[in-house]
């Protein structure tokens, strides 16, 4: 086959090619979303990471079990190829729930705060059982006459 004839036939297959990536939806949304492109990029770089901690000549079970970086990339680049496949779905993205940071942040501020003011402690402890009674305390009996001698001196 000539040369002209291939480089004919190998531009036509180009030319479909492009048209063909031009056409599909997913290539499109490749092209246009940023956040898609960071998300698969960062789920490459992570995966290639992984693989050559995997590679250091350990096994690969002993590496996964040994080695934390290891495994972190691995989450990493699982966490990027997942939420680039909910892009492209077009899946709506779950919210991630901070109730039980904030709820946290406040249990401990309270328990600073009455901890460190006696004031809020006592109004707290009033809310609770009652405000406290004040007492004064009275005797009944009588007290003993003092000595003015010192005692075995008579």
């Amino acid at each position: 086959m000539p040369a002209k004839k291939r480089a004919a036939k190998a531009g036509a297959g180009a030319v479909a090619a492009g048209k063909a990536a031009r056409s599909n939806p997913y290539v499109q949304r490749i092209v246009e979303d940023d956040e898609l492109r960071e998300n698969l990029r960062t789920a490459f770089e992570s995966a290639r990471k992984a693989y050559s901690r995997m590679a250091n000549g350990k096994r690969p079970a002993k590496a996964l079990m040994d080695d934390k970086k290891l495994r972190k990339e691995l989450r990493e680049s699982a966490e990027s190829l997942r939420e680039a496949a909910d892009s492209l779905r077009g899946a709506k993205r779950r919210k991630k729930r901070k109730r039980g940071r904030g709820l946290l942040l406040l249990f401990v501020g309270a328990g600073l705060a009455l901890a460190l003011s006696e004031g809020l402690r006592k109004k707290v402890l009033d809310a609770l059982f009652g405000a406290e009674e004040e007492f004064e305390y009275t005797t009944t009996t009588t007290p003993e006459p003092s000595q003015t001698e010192p005692v075995g001196t008579t």
